[in-house]
């Protein structure tokens, strides 16, 4: 199993994604979040058939797709969370952190 912390943010919501792998090339993924939209996603994820649409043009990734039905805010970055622990649980990617810092100047 792969698991991804994510801190969102402004929201103030925590998340964690377990991703388990059921097949060469499927998934399950659970997120764990007080956030009831990102919850929702659950349903859609459930068991994920990776050679199908998930790491391809965002706009035809079946987790984007997901992500769009179910949550309210475009920035958020869980989805982009979910699918790099989706290719660290299928080999394909290294465990790695990623960051975003925002500053202003003003």
């Amino acid at each position: 199993m792969a698991k991804a912390k994510v801190m969102a943010g402004a929201c103030g919501f925590t998340s964690v994604i377990k991703v388990t792998k059921t097949g060469k090339m499927k998934v399950r993924v659970q997120i764990i979040s007080a956030c009831q939209y990102l919850r929702s996603l659950n349903e859609d994820l459930a068991e994920v058939d990776c050679s199908r649409n998930v790491f391809g043009k965002m706009v035809d990734s079946v987790i984007y797709q997901a992500a769009s039905r179910r949550l309210k805010h475009p920035d958020c970055p869980v989805p982009c969370a979910i699918i790099k622990t989706i290719q660290v649980e299928l080999g394909g990617a290294i465990p790695k952190d990623v960051t975003i810092k925002i500053e202003t100047n003003g």
